[in-house]
């Protein structure tokens, strides 16, 4: 796939089990109809709670995307895994990436485990969603604690 790269704005938010309602693989009403795609999101966020749940803490992240693969097309969702994408500027190819997941070819999902998901992380989606001209990512960790941060690019200057 040939990405030819644009201007964009991006917004994030980082929420964590605590903001979650006890009990449940959903977020609270009202938080998700603010966001494209927020069914999507929703149930992909959902998949990260329950593989988190049914693995604990301490495998690779090959382990936890690999289930969380399963996970989601168990939920109905189609799941694309290492899509490639090319970079170009000025014509000329610079780069080229492999998104962990594009999920109904609407949502890129980053599978992260680490402490806490950090700015490198955001920036890394961020880019990607540049790239793959998508307006929707994840960052999804599987840490000690699951945590999940959504990327929403704008494409209005």
């Amino acid at each position: 796939m040939r990405i030819e790269c644009s201007r964009a704005h991006t917004f994030v938010r980082m929420e964590t089990h605590g903001e979650r309602q006890s009990g449940s693989d959903r977020p609270r009403k009202g938080r998700i109809e603010s966001f494209p795609h927020g069914e999507i999101t929703d149930l992909i966020i959902g998949g990260l709670f329950t593989v988190h749940r049914g693995l604990g803490a301490g495998f690779l992240e090959s382990v936890y995307a690999n289930a969380l693969a399963v996970e989601l097309r168990s939920r109905g969702l189609r799941v694309d895994r290492n899509v490639a994408y090319e970079i170009y500027y000025e014509g000329v190819l610079v780069g080229r990436y492999v998104a962990d997941f594009v999920v109904e070819s609407k949502v890129i999902v980053e599978t992260k485990v680490a402490r806490s998901i950090d700015t490198s992380h955001r920036d890394q989606t961020r880019n990607y969603l540049h790239a793959s001209k998508l307006e929707v990512g994840l960052v999804l960790n599987f840490g000690t604690s699951p945590q999940f941060r959504r990327v929403v690019m704008s494409r209005n200057p």
